[in-house]
């Protein structure tokens, strides 16, 4: 194996696939009676501005940063949601559906991976929403890689 493994934003098929990702994705919240409501006031761009979180959290182009204000405004979109368990637990369900639907790599060190950041950012998403959550100090995207099984390996 190649000393240089490529990017999980590469392996997923970058922008294109992150994009045809959360379009389908948010289609399934739209027409979700538990998580429609969390996001009744989402902008038809919105899919395309989470692709370009996940993104950067990917390790492709730094756009969310540059063109969206970066991890503080990220965390900004969560504040006072009040994001419940069930809603969260729902959340990673319709994306893993997603991903499935739009053929996103499915070999299990990339979908482990993918996994792992679904859980991470959804656990985190439910803190940073509760009233009570004090304000994160962290100032930049979070970089997301393979972990212990980089692609390829057994």
């Amino acid at each position: 194996m190649s000393d240089s493994a490529p990017t999980l934003y590469e392996w997923a098929g970058g922008a294109e696939a992150l994009e045809r990702l959360f379009e389908e994705f948010y289609r399934r919240v739209r027409e979700d009676e538990m998580l429609a409501p969390l996001f009744r006031r989402m902008s038809d761009d919105h899919p395309k501005h989470v692709a370009m979180w996940l993104g950067e959290v990917f390790g492709g182009p730094k756009a969310y940063t540059e063109h969206r204000g970066g991890f503080p405004a990220m965390i900004a979109q969560h504040r006072g949601r009040k994001i419940r368990p069930e809603q969260r637990q729902r959340w990673v369900q319709l994306i893993q559906e997603a991903a499935d639907e739009v053929k996103l790599p499915d070999d299990p060190e990339f979908r482990s991976a993918f996994m792992a950041y679904v859980e991470w950012g959804s656990r985190r998403a439910m803190a940073n929403s509760q009233p009570d959550a004090k304000p994160s100090t962290r100032e930049t995207v979070p970089i997301w890689s393979w972990g212990a099984a980089p692609p390829g390996t057994a």
